[in-house]
C-alpha cells in the first residue's frame, strides 16, 4: 500500500489523515451494510415488530429508529450483533491495513486491539455515550505508537455530528485523565476527562471532516478528538478498528496489556496516566 507524500506529511504534522475512497464501496462495504440489514430484520422480528428492512439504508435509518423508540434495549443487542459480522472482521484484518501502518510507522510490528475493534451506533441528541474530549491512549493501551482506522457506513452530513480533531495535539505527548465524578457521571472510556482540557485544547485548530462510505479516516492514538453531536434524525453509524506497534517500548513494558475493553483500569497498568489529586 503506497500512501503519498502528502498524506504522510499531513499524517505527522496534523495527528491524522482522511484517505477518500480507500475501501471499495461494492465489495466491501455493501457486504457489511447488508449483514447489518438482516440483523435489524431478524431482531424486529424476534420482538415481534414490523419495520422498514427493505434496503440496508432503511434498515439502518428508519428501521433502526423504529425499534429503539420502541425499545432503547434492543438498539444494545444490535450493536453487540453488528461488530460479528463477517465481512465486517474481513475488513478489520484486511492486509491494506497493516501495510498503511507499517508506512507510517517504519520498523514496526504491528498488532489488531482486542476488544479495540467494532461498529458505532451514535443515536441522535443521545448525550450518555458521546466521547468527550480525549486521547485514544489510556481508553485503549496496548502500546503508546498505535493508529485509530475510522471509517462510516452512512455518509456524514454536518448534522449528523462528524468526528472532531484538535489538529496537531498529538505532538503534546500524553495528557493526565480524571474520572468523571458526582450525579450523572458516566462509566468507562466514557467517563475519561482530559486535565485542564480547555486549555490543552486552545492552541489547535478544530476540524470534522465530512465522510462518505469507503473513506478511511486514519489518527494518532495521542491526538486529542471527540464524538460530534449528532443533532439529525438518522443515528451515525461508523466502524473504528485500532493497530498498535508491539515493538514500541511502552508496549513492551506493560505487555501489550488493554484498558477498559480488556475489563482493567488504565490506573493500574499506568498508574502516571491518572491526574494527580
Amino acid at each position: 500500500m503506497d500512501l503519498s507524500a502528502d498524506a504522510m506529511h499531513s499524517f505527522e504534522n496534523d495527528g491524522f489523515v482522511l484517505l477518500p475512497g480507500f475501501y471499495d464501496f461494492e465489495s466491501e462495504i455493501a457486504p457489511i451494510q447488508e449483514g447489518i440489514r438482516r440483523i435489524v430484520e431478524l431482531s424486529a422480528r424476534r420482538h415481534g415488530l414490523t419495520v422498514d428492512c427493505d434496503t440496508p439504508l432503511a434498515a439502518m435509518t428508519r428501521g433502526y429508529m423504529t425499534l429503539i423508540s420502541t425499545d432503547r434495549s434492543i438498539g444494545s443487542e444490535i450493536y453487540d450483533a453488528v461488530k460479528q459480522i463477517p465481512a465486517f472482521m474481513r475488513l478489520v484484518m484486511d492486509r491494506r491495513n497493516e501495510a498503511v501502518f507499517k508506512k507510517l510507522r517504519a520498523g514496526s510490528i504491528p498488532g489488531i486491539a482486542a476488544g479495540g475493534y467494532g461498529i458505532r451506533i451514535d443515536n441522535p441528541r443521545e448525550h450518555t455515550f458521546r466521547a468527550p474530549w480525549h486521547q485514544e491512549f489510556p481508553a485503549q493501551l496496548r502500546s503508546l505508537d498505535g493508529i485509530v482506522f475510522w471509517s462510516p457506513l452512512l455518509a456524514v452530513q454536518p448534522e449528523m455530528g462528524p468526528v472532531e480533531i484538535a489538529g496537531g495535539s498529538h505532538k503534546e505527548g500524553i495528557v493526565p485523565v480524571f474520572n468523571e465524578s458526582g450525579d450523572g457521571a458516566r462509566q468507562g472510556a466514557y467517563g475519561l476527562r482530559l486535565d485542564e482540557e480547555e486549555r490543552r485544547l486552545a492552541p489547535y485548530v478544530r476540524c470534522a471532516p465530512l465522510t462518505k462510505p469507503g473513506d478511511l479516516l486514519l489518527m494518532d492514538f495521542l491526538t486529542l478528538h471527540q464524538s460530534g453531536e449528532n443533532l439529525s434524525d438518522r443515528p451515525r453509524w461508523s466502524m473504528q478498528f485500532r493497530y498498535f506497534n508491539f515493538a514500541e517500548p511502552t508496549g513492551i513494558r506493560i505487555a501489550w496489556r488493554g484498558s477498559f475493553a480488556a475489563g482493567v483500569k488504565f490506573s493500574d497498568i499506568m498508574p502516571e496516566l491518572k491526574k494527580a489529586e
